[in-house]
């Protein structure tokens, strides 16, 4: 039977959108509908710009897209393949129910109960860590940091003496700025913040928004360290119903809204989620942005992942649909680039100016190497080159890693594996006691994050986020192997 891989006339590239993205999303809809199966071969590149009429770089460009996104795998000289990709074996963590209105919460003494593990697991710093939300140091780009660190203290020997400036800040500002446009942002230099990493930046942008008491809507559940931040900032924290693969819930949100008058901003992770790994449709980000601005209250973007997307190119962030600055977008260099370098960077849309600020008062201005080593890497083609590289070794790490709870886990353990990142989000049986679990793996030399940390409610008790930082190998499989025995101990 003759298969026919043909654009019907609905394919069609619309005004505005690349052909290349048209093509790979029609060749996505061919593999998903079983046309292509895995092994099938792809048409040549040659084929290609014959079938639809479209230059070599646009040909190139499909097959570039389709193998970043896991869809294709090339064979030296054989050309591409339809990708075998791993169909989990569990079943994904339940979708949640959406309470007739949200519970407001004071965070009183949730920092400490957060603290307190933190602290129990720094006591076993031999463990074999599986809590991380970052990739391990030899999936970064060592080599090439380094040297260009040293080739920028040759020319400028004094850069750690002197005071340094915002000259500084605009190389890495511009460069920024430039990198934004891929995404979807139209952001000029003095529009973009440098900050000591994402938690800097998110801090910044509550403080921009709030005063003690306010409220904050923030997704459930959520980055433990977003709660240390708002108990320090004496702010209330409202949870809204998230769900595990399209994020937080516009319709508790907008519930939400309605109900409290006093919410001043909306804190969310669109992309990879942390711990649920959930990914919100462009669609859905969209309306967030509409309902925010309809009620005036302002967004926060966290976004320290998503350009650890399987397929980054096709997710925008939030800040692409701000038309009235209410979106402050905060990113993030060290998940995606170098943990070391302690960098990340905001756009505060009409609170710039107050954000400056309070980042002067703050913290003064970013380290200077820092900056420029940064800049120099972000600016060219080794960061593109480095990201396929870490996303095709963290997609490996998933799946294997998914593969291992599959087959250790007790029965009736549910899971949502991510389409990127390194967290994967494991709902134990019902009644499984995860802080029991956490403590009792440290024993074993095995550190985890119990889904207590990540909620003001026990509504997690029974979850636990693992990661997958580091290549698969016997030690790993060896600790999961382990961690499943435990898992069915503590919840017989």
């Amino acid at each position: 039977m003759t298969m026919s891989l043909e654009m019907p006339p609905r394919d069609l590239p619309m005004a505005g959108e690349p052909l290349y993205e048209r093509l790979a999303e029609h060749y996505r809809r061919v593999i998903t509908s079983g046309t292509l199966v895995p092994g099938d071969r792809m048409p040549s590149v040659r084929a290609m710009m014959l079938r639809h009429q479209v230059s070599l770089s646009t040909a190139l460009q499909v097959f570039r897209r389709l193998e970043d996104a896991g869809w294709l795998q090339a064979k030296p000289r054989s050309g591409y393949f339809v990708r075998r990709r791993t169909v989990p074996a569990l079943p994904s963590v339940d979708e949640p129910e959406n309470p007739s209105a949200p519970m407001e919460a004071q965070f009183v003494g949730l920092h400490e109960s957060i603290s307190k593990v933190i602290a129990q697991a720094q006591r076993f710093p031999e463990a074999l860590n599986l809590a991380g939300a970052t990739a391990a140091a030899s999936l970064y780009p060592t080599a090439r940091l380094q040297a260009l660190t040293i080739k920028i203290l040759r020319h400028q020997p004094t850069l750690l003496t002197d005071v340094g400036g915002e000259s500084v800040g605009a190389v890495l500002r511009q460069a920024i700025a430039k990198r934004a446009l891929s995404a979807g942002m139209t952001l000029s230099p003095d529009e973009v913040i440098a900050t000591t990493g994402g938690v800097e930046a998110v801090n910044l942008a509550l403080r921009a928004v709030t005063q003690a008491g306010d409220t904050v809507a923030i997704e459930s559940p959520a980055f433990f360290g977003l709660l240390q931040i708002i108990e320090s900032l004496g702010l209330r924290a409202l949870e809204i119903s998230t769900s595990p693969t399209t994020g937080m819930s516009l319709e508790a949100l907008e519930m939400a809204l309605l109900a409290y008058g006093n919410i001043k901003a909306v804190v969310v992770v669109p992309h990879l989620q942390n711990p649920l790994g959930s990914v919100m449709p462009n669609e859905r980000k969209a309306g967030l942005v509409r309902l925010c601005a309809r009620h005036k209250v302002a967004v926060i973007e966290d976004e320290p992942y998503r350009d650890l997307l399987d397929d980054a190119g096709q997710n925008k962030p939030l800040k692409a649909w701000d038309r009235d600055g209410g979106v402050i977008h905060c990113a993030s260099l060290n998940k995606v680039l170098a943990p070391g370098l302690r960098l990340g960077w905001m756009s505060s849309g009409r609170w710039h100016e107050r954000v400056k600020m309070l980042k002067y008062a703050q913290s003064r201005n970013n380290e200077s190497l820092s900056q420029l080593v940064a800049a120099e890497f972000i600016g060219s083609g080794a960061y593109d080159r480095h990201l396929f590289q870490l996303r095709e070794r963290l997609r490996t790490q998933r799946e294997a890693t998914a593969d291992a709870i599959a087959r250790y886990f007790p029965t009736g353990t549910r899971l949502s594996v991510p389409v990127g990142g390194v967290v994967l989000w494991v709902e134990l049986p019902a009644g499984t006691d995860s802080g029991r679990l956490f403590e009792e793996a440290l024993t074993q030399g095995i550190r985890i994050a119990p889904g207590t940390i990540f909620s003001n409610s026990q509504r997690f008790a029974s979850f636990i986020r693992l990661s997958c930082p580091q290549p698969f190998d016997q030690t790993v499989d060896d600790a999961l192997q382990r961690l499943g025995r435990l898992a069915s101990d503590i919840g017989a």
